[in-house]
């Protein structure tokens, strides 16, 4: 038989069926391995088999943690608990759907905190690529307990789109599934150019988390991500970023496009000297020329008045700055180094609580550090 002929015919017998003909080149998920709603019409498909991005690791505990399995008995509790948070998960996928809808399971009943609403804490967050090719922010749904069904969007032109789906910033996830009505497709996206699929890699404490983000696309890291149309891995522990060497092994294993490492709000500076070189060095050793970004605190917003906490900023910072121009004076050329003075802008207004940032914070923030991570990443 010609071969075009029995390429065709497997085609056939393998793809599913659409109203109308999808683009060619993605991965569509077979409504026969969905979960049918036959008086809705749609099926629902676990978002687990599209390509979730924002995981360092395939062998974890649960489908939304952030460490692998092993790192239950190699890093703090602390560590490992806030590691079950979904933090910098982001499901991207394509569908030429008029209607989406998305159903999630928590793995806690706190929804939100005292100074993070729902949408954040434990809410789902989308974005779409439009016409002109940018990522722009489409729905967020907040929970409506600890397991959650909602309309995403409706009522769209129907037209093949890109879209990307942001999970919850302080809970965790048992499950997510995406609906899209019968005859219409639910693919992966494509994948990444080349030269843009090594991730990068964020270290830090709960600002890195997510606090105090209103919804899980608004951090600094989330939006990085879609600026560099890179992925980005959110290493970010509430309260417990400490540049142990139990989270920089780890974080050895990975082959990033750049390192950022962002942990003085939780250390102080007699810790920052001891701790700093000990991280880099774990990481050289794996990755010898590697670009490293070592970030200094945002100045607390009130520390223009309150003495202790300026005290705070200041001494973190020198010790970080000794530690640096030691670093590079031995020889490393691919380490860097962001001031923190600036981080939150100049105006006392991008944080709720002195410390974490609002969405105004997280906007600055993302634009600091896209300007000392673009000249990095050689962009």
């Amino acid at each position: 038989m010609n071969l075009r002929l029995i390429a065709l015919a497997c085609l056939l017998f393998t793809a599913p069926a659409f109203a109308a003909d999808p683009p060619e080149g993605l991965r569509y998920l077979r409504p026969s391995e969905a979960i049918e709603d036959k008086e809705e019409g749609s099926f629902w498909h676990d978002a687990r088999k599209l390509d979730v991005e924002g995981q360092g690791w395939t062998d974890t505990k649960s489908p939304y943690d952030r460490l692998p399995a092993k790192a239950e008995t190699t890093v703090r509790d602390a560590v490992w608990n806030l590691s079950r948070h979904a933090s910098g998960i982001v499901v991207p996928f394509s569908t030429d759907a008029s209607r989406i809808k998305a159903r999630w399971t928590l793995t806690s009943d706190r929804l939100a905190m005292p100074h993070m609403p729902a949408t954040g804490v434990s809410g789902v967050d989308l974005y779409v690529r439009d016409d002109a090719g940018k990522w722009r922010w489409l729905a967020c749904k907040p929970p409506t307990g600890e397991s959650t069904t909602v309309d995403l969007v409706s009522d769209l032109p129907e037209k093949h789109r890109d879209y990307l789906l942001y999970l919850p910033l302080y809970n965790g996830v048992k499950s997510l599934e995406i609906n899209v009505p019968s005859g219409k497709y639910l693919a992966a996206s494509k994948p990444r150019p080349a030269d843009k699929q090594k991730p990068i890699v964020f270290y830090g404490t709960s600002i890195t988390h997510g606090a105090s983000a209103s919804r899980p696309g608004m951090t600094h890291p989330a939006i990085l991500g879609r600026r560099f149309e890179r992925p980005i891995i959110n290493l970010g522990f509430s309260g417990n970023g400490r540049m142990e060497p139990e989270v920089a092994t780890l974080l050895a294993e990975f082959d990033p496009a750049v390192y950022v490492i962002d942990c003085l709000p939780n250390i102080t500076a007699d810790e920052v000297t001891a701790r700093t070189k000990i991280c880099v060095d774990i990481l050289r050793k794996a990755h010898p020329t590697t670009p490293i970004l070592l970030v200094e605190d945002r100045s607390y917003s009130d520390s223009f008045l309150v003495d202790s906490k300026r005290e705070r900023n200041l001494t973190s910072r020198a010790a970080l700055r000794k530690v640096f121009d030691e670093l590079k004076s031995s020889g490393d050329d691919n380490l860097y180094y962001l001031e923190g003075e600036h981080l939150l802008g100049d105006d006392n207004e991008g944080t709720v609580d002195s410390s974490h940032p609002t969405d105004l914070g997280f906007m600055r923030q993302a634009d600091a550090f896209e300007k000392a991570l673009r000249p990095i990443l050689g962009e």
